[in-house]
């Protein structure tokens, strides 16, 4: 009796402090969103500055509060420049971006115990019992926007990596069509924004950083530098090179789209050819048994039959 009440007011708890945490959470994301729109002028209109102002109080607040944390120097530079380049690779990105991501932390950190503490003082658990909760309260609030925000990396470089190929297949028509490639990528930035908004918003910040940097090997590094994959980093080292040494546009980015669909291909066959180990324990759990009983039940009862005569 004394586990069921112990576990009811934990599962009657855990959504509440679910609840909380995406309340706040979705703040750090609508603020992300607006920041990607305020990335670019050409499609920020009257309804997106309506967006922006809208909301304001609570983002703003939080993002004071994160921001005055780390700038007093309880945070290191190097941790600060972590969480920038982290939040930056999951397309979050603007001054208040960090400030949101720290504040949330830090009232996720003060409110969830609270929280717990006010449903467990009427619940009249013992003291070890309530101190345990409130810990992991306390623990859960401090460690959900990490978790929110390392499921959301790992979804951006995925739709990063998903939407290359298809971007380079239009930068291929547009180096063929004439364009240079500070054109081709802004031009294939805009294409491909309605299928793969992610890949479109790296090309869009590549081909921004193209327009005023005096090296555009810099521009390109830095758009493998954001995301970190590997395939963006190749892509970026073959662009450069073809700018260096001359080599055609259209044929490099051809190839390099070819191997990366036979990459896509290989990981599609490599989860397929791991279907027959993963439905072994399945199939010796629930099917095995039925063929068991089907085969050898027939036999099982004639015996038992015989052994009572």
């Amino acid at each position: 009796m004394n586990r069921v009440a112990l576990v009811v007011p934990i599962l009657i708890l855990l959504p509440v402090l679910a609840a909380s945490a995406a309340a706040l959470l979705y703040q750090l994301k609508r603020q992300a969103q607006l920041d990607a729109r305020l990335l670019s002028v050409r499609y920020f209109d009257s309804a997106a500055a309506r967006d922006a102002t809208a909301d304001r109080g609570i983002t703003d607040l939080v993002g004071g509060i994160g921001m005055l944390i780390a700038r007093s120097g309880l945070l290191s530079r190097q941790t600060v420049s972590g969480l920038e380049q982290t939040l930056a690779s999951t397309g979050m990105r603007g001054s208040s971006v960090l400030g949101l991501f720290v504040g949330t932390k830090v009232l996720l950190l003060l409110a969830m115990p609270i929280l717990a503490v006010m449903v467990v003082t009427h619940l009249g658990w013992s003291p070890i019992a309530r101190n345990m909760t409130i810990a992991i309260a306390a623990m859960g609030g401090l460690l959900a926007p990490d978790w929110w925000v390392s499921n959301r990396h790992k979804k951006y470089l995925s739709d990063v990596s998903l939407g290359l190929p298809d971007a380079l297949d239009l930068m291929v028509i547009c180096a063929e069509a004439g364009l240079a490639l500070e054109a081709a990528i802004a031009r294939v930035a805009d294409e491909i924004r309605a299928a793969h908004p992610a890949i479109s918003t790296e090309l869009r910040l590549t081909a921004s950083e193209l327009r005023v940097a005096a090296d555009s090997s810099v521009a390109l590094r830095n758009l493998g530098t954001r995301t970190g994959l590997d395939s963006v980093k190749r892509v970026c080292s073959t662009l450069v090179q073809t700018m260096r040494y001359g080599t055609p546009l259209g044929d490099a980015l051809r190839v390099l789209s070819t191997e990366m669909r036979q990459e896509i291909l290989i990981r599609f066959e490599t989860r397929a050819a791991r279907l027959p180990v993963l439905l072994t324990l399945p199939m010796i759990l629930f099917i095995l048994p039925c063929i068991f009983l089907i085969v050898g039940g027939p036999a099982f009862i004639q015996a038992m039959q015989s052994y009572k005569h």
